[in-house]
């Protein structure tokens, strides 16, 4: 399809139709570039779709933007760098920081996969490469690119560096939302405000559905906590490593600062999680201004009496012989690897013990069947009794919700040509491609992996 000066193709090579796999195409004045190279998910780490090449010729592309470091918008980082892809890669500086933990620690988990040849893929040298080709910006940084393009990055309030890719060509606005924050946020800033986007390419994880307030959510928690300690049990809470687990760590720092729980053992129990949170401890001027003056008068956030990190294997097996109540965050969010399914293995059997689930879990996986109320899983190759208490607080999603995501959409709504609605199950991406249609009278659409669109930017 031969393209206009004037126009632009965008192709959603993936990230459409699905919540994982974030993956754009744009193409215009004999220029291409990438928006996020992301791994898709469900009931593994990664599914099978990943180890098939890719639609478009990786070595052909000028430029990858990674809105923010989640694995879902960067594990296939070193897949395309084995393919031939040697152009820029651009990020905020923070993404750029986060981004090796995240790829060494996935890295770490995929090599061992050795039907797909990952260890291959998920190499030490792939993944030096890639930083090697990295290049760390601003929020607002203005990169002009040859042909009439020019880049820069809105902070999303997602987590810490996650930013929407904004392009001015032709005078025309494009903006790939990458995921957007459920703003407000105890530690960092609202989302920025678009309100001058010609075409809008965004996410739509909660299209569909709206969160619990804030305020509820942390009342709610230290209800779980409360409950939990009465019933001298364990709470488990399956926890993502980025960002999620340092919001946690801020909210239950306060709640026992203002002894709103009792005092007990709270683990830590995730390395990644670990790592990341000194990542953000070096990044405090990213936070917003509450979180900036509580660190100012001298208040460690991220620690506090009862925590304790737990980095190694002996000390995460020797949680087990730590008497109740107590409390264990551990990796992975959707129990499909880490730490926490030892955990779930140990305690779901339990009456007295509590699995607290705080975030989007994925169809297919372990945690999306706890969600839904089964009473028996299997971890381990071994069959495992639900008998504990399940309960769920979805205000501590990172995504905005779909009141929220018409809200966004809302302020750019007299300028918008057409909205596209994607990183969402089907379900999700209609239902908010028709709100936006019935409310705000913007011309919407939701397309699917493989389709392509052509942007008029005359």
């Amino acid at each position: 399809m031969e393209i206009k000066d004037t126009e632009l193709k965008i192709t959603f090579a993936n990230g459409a139709g699905t919540v994982t796999g974030a993956n754009f195409l744009l193409e215009g004045n004999g220029k291409k570039f990438l928006i996020d190279c992301g791994l898709v998910q469900g009931e593994r780490i990664a599914d099978e779709l990943n180890w098939t090449p890719f639609t478009y010729d990786p070595s052909s592309i000028d430029i990858l933007f990674i809105t923010h470091a989640h694995i879902d918008h960067i594990g296939r980082i070193p897949k395309i760098i084995q393919d031939g892809f040697k152009g820029r890669i651009i990020s905020t500086i923070p993404t750029q920081d986060i981004v090796q933990i995240m790829l060494e620690d996935t890295a770490h988990i995929l090599s061992r996969d050795n039907e797909h040849h990952l260890k291959d893929i998920y190499s030490a040298e792939n993944i030096k490469r890639a930083m090697e080709l990295w290049e760390g910006v601003e929020y607002h940084q203005v990169i002009n690119v040859d042909h009439g393009f020019q880049f820069s990055f809105k902070d999303t309030g997602h987590i810490l560096g996650s930013g929407m890719v904004e392009i001015v060509y032709n005078g025309k606005k494009i903006i790939f939302t990458g995921d957007l924050g459920n703003s407000p946020s105890p530690i960092l800033p609202d989302n920025e405000k678009v309100e001058d986007a010609d075409y809008l390419i965004m996410e739509s994880v909660y299209g569909d559905r709206n969160h619990e307030d804030r305020n509820e959510r942390k009342v709610k928690l230290a209800k779980v906590i409360n409950e939990n300690y009465k019933r001298a049990g364990t709470l488990m809470i399956p926890v993502f490593s980025l960002e999620r687990t340092q919001e946690l760590i801020f909210e239950i720092n306060e709640m026992v600062e203002e002894k709103a729980i009792p005092f007990m053992p709270i683990f830590l129990d995730s390395p990644l999680a670990i790592k990341l949170t000194r990542i953000y401890k070096t990044h405090s001027k990213y936070f917003n201004q509450n979180a900036r003056d509580i660190i100012a008068s001298g208040d460690d956030i991220f620690n506090f009496p009862g925590l304790k990190m737990t980095e190694e294997t002996e000390e995460s097996k020797a949680i087990l012989s730590v008497p109740n109540p107590k409390i264990i965050m551990a990796g992975s969010g959707m129990s499909n690897g880490g730490r926490i399914l030892h955990h779930e293995k140990n305690y779901l059997p339990n009456p007295q013990d509590t699995i607290l689930l705080i975030g989007y879990q994925s169809v297919g996986t372990l945690g999306r069947l706890i969600q839904e109320g089964v009473k028996k899983v299997h971890i381990m190759n071994e069959e495992i009794p639900i008998n504990a208490h399940v309960e769920m607080i979805s205000g501590y999603s990172g995504h905005k919700d779909s009141d929220h995501l018409v809200e966004f959409v809302a302020d750019t709504a007299k300028t918008v040509k057409k909205v596209f609605t994607v990183m969402g199950e089907p379900k999700a991406a209609l239902f908010l491609a028709q709100k936006l249609k019935d409310n705000l009278g913007v011309e919407t659409e939701s397309p699917m992996a493989g389709d392509t669109i052509i942007l008029d930017c005359k």
